[in-house]
């Protein structure tokens, strides 16, 4: 039964969905991760910090926890200090599209494996902020996967989302751009990968904890459409699936788990309503209707994608269009101008040139046909 005493109960999804769990020994992991000094960036997130937690539990040789938010940074920080036996850290303040940060950290800690967890995510915060969700999402990990090569970081991966396959939002797009940038930057000394996962399940902004909450309160449950449905995972099969991939020895690319059916949003609020006990009271669902950049339903894979078998039960590599590394170059220069210029018309250009199956929202399409660019001053 759920304890719904706290703003946000904790929740055992496990017991909420009927997922698809992956339960591989974690040998392999300790063995590959023994005196390593590991980069975390998106530290204070819901997955770097679950990541982080499982990292202080390896006998790795330094953990360097990376975050733009004082106030995460500093949680995950005070919680691992107060562990014993874990490993020596270096919490560092800074945001990941800060080049000249990434350069220092990369040049005086020397890591030699980055999980990249950093993002925005919100689907409709982000569609009404493009530009931002571009440069955080996009930009920031082409330079980070650029000065990883350059550096001869053994191992990148890259934490990416379904919505990256035909997507509709911004958000979408940037994590497939992003996508794009670690492909690209992959090099013999430099293996550079990426991992498409599902909603994570209690993560921060997703619809676990709100339904939670509104299931509490006795509030109505705000679904967006009677036929909306997701891919969902937990936090701790996220985390078991990003080290089993950053394990891998010889495989680069873009990998995908095995997520199972997808779940309508609806069965997900019946579920939690069933699990709080109340059985007396009926739930109220409130049908809100989809928001900029929504889908009904999401999808793993593009058209233009097939999947290929990997030496790792339940996970795939996702075999795509190759894109020439030239091609990417002047494409992510292009898409940089336009963030610099802040032209929104002339940015959603230059990412469909680079993502030609993302089909943006029809509110951004109108704001970007009467939106006048800002000038650059001279």
């Amino acid at each position: 039964m759920l304890q719904l005493t706290s703003p946000t109960p904790a929740v055992d999804w496990g017991r909420v969905l009927p997922l698809r769990r992956f339960a591989w020994g974690s040998g392999s992991f300790r063995e590959n991760l023994a005196d390593r000094t590991i980069l975390v960036t998106g530290a204070g997130g819901s997955i770097g910090a679950a990541l982080a937690r499982a990292l202080a539990g390896a006998p790795v040789q330094q953990l360097i926890l990376l975050d733009h938010s004082e106030q995460n940074l500093y949680q995950i920080e005070a919680e691992l200090a107060a562990l014993a036996g874990v490993p020596p850290r270096t919490a560092v303040l800074g945001d990941v599209g800060d080049t000249a940060l990434l350069e220092s950290l990369l040049r005086e800690e020397r890591p030699e494996i980055i999980f990249h967890t950093a993002a925005f995510k919100h689907v409709p915060l982000t569609e009404a902020n493009p530009f931002a969700t571009i440069r955080n999402n996009a930009l920031a990990t082409w330079h980070l996967a650029r000065l990883a090569a350059e550096h001869e970081v053994p191992r990148l991966l890259l934490v990416s989302t379904d919505k990256a396959a035909n997507p509709h939002s911004i958000m979408g797009a940037s994590k497939r751009l992003a996508e794009l940038a670690v492909l690209r930057w992959n090099a013999p000394r430099s293996c550079a990968r990426a991992l498409r996962l599902g909603n994570v399940l209690g993560s921060h902004g997703s619809v676990g904890p709100l339904f939670v909450r509104q299931v509490a309160a006795g509030t109505a449950v705000t679904v967006t459409d009677p036929r909306a449905s997701r891919y969902f995972l937990t936090i701790e099969d996220a985390v078991h699936l990003l080290l089993s991939v950053a394990s891998l020895q010889r495989e680069e690319g873009l990998f995908l788990p095995e997520m199972g059916e997808p779940v309508r949003i609806t069965e997900l609020a019946e579920r939690l309503h069933r699990l709080a006990g109340d059985s007396q009271k009926q739930l109220k669902i409130r049908f809100t209707g989809l928001r900029p950049g929504e889908k009904v339903n999401e999808d793993l894979i593009s058209s233009s994608e097939t999947l290929k078998p990997t030496a790792l039960p339940g996970v795939h590599r996702i075999a795509g269009r190759p894109v020439p590394p030239h091609a990417v170059d002047v494409g992510f220069d292009k898409v940089r101008s336009q963030v610099e210029k802040r032209d929104l018309a002339g940015l959603l250009e230059a990412v469909r040139e680079l993502v030609p199956e993302y089909l943006p929202s029809p509110e951004l399409l109108e704001r970007s046909s009467s939106v006048v660019p800002a000038t650059t001053p001279q």
